[in-house]
């Protein structure tokens, strides 16, 4: 019973909006099984509890920006016709508290695990940066040894050539001998 929803699937309602990973309203509505309108109104009889940083509404140009980029059907723009909250994941926390129900409790749970499933992933992608990062400084600076060795090879310049044998003139010099 534990596991109501899988993680995956709710991992992938999470989005970003001014910078926070939220959930919005019909999302969540849908995986605790109750209607939009409910899980709203339930919401704004507790407004105390959903500060700002808990949850907010899309602004008009947010949520019309919304709307473009997301491939929604004619049926799913008709009943979006007001802004739609989003919840970070205290809010979505909170929400456990005002919808009461034992299909509430075990959804918010999975929701928890999803958000912090994705918060794992997040740090593991920044170590594995971090990581690449210090190797690359350690391997420039040993290339960069590398390479200042070849520069030097090429820039040297270029002796002249010491000839090995006798020159013309060199023989000019000494009598030729006979054999007699």
């Amino acid at each position: 019973m534990s596991n109501i929803i899988p993680i995956e699937s709710i991992a992938e309602k999470i989005i970003i909006l001014r910078g926070m990973k939220v959930m919005l309203d019909r999302d969540l509505a849908e995986l605790y099984g109750v209607e939009t309108r409910v899980l709203k109104q339930a919401v704004r009889r507790n407004s105390e509890r959903f500060p700002d940083d808990f949850m907010f509404e899309l602004s008009y140009e947010e949520f019309k920006n919304w709307r473009s980029q997301f491939v929604i059907s004619n049926s799913d723009k008709m009943g979006l016709r007001y802004p739609p909250m989003a919840f970070t994941e205290q809010g979505v926390a909170m929400l456990s508290s005002v919808l009461k129900s034992e299909r509430a409790i075990l959804v918010n749970i999975q929701i928890m695990r999803a958000f912090t499933r994705l918060r794992r992933m997040l740090a593991d992608n920044e170590d594995l940066r971090r990581k690449i990062e210090e190797m690359e400084s350690k391997y420039d600076k040993q290339f960069r040894i590398v390479f200042e060795a070849i520069q030097q090879l090429l820039a040297t310049e270029e002796k002249p050539v010491k000839k090995i044998g006798y020159l013309k003139e060199d023989t000019d010099k000494y009598p030729k001998q006979t054999n007699t």
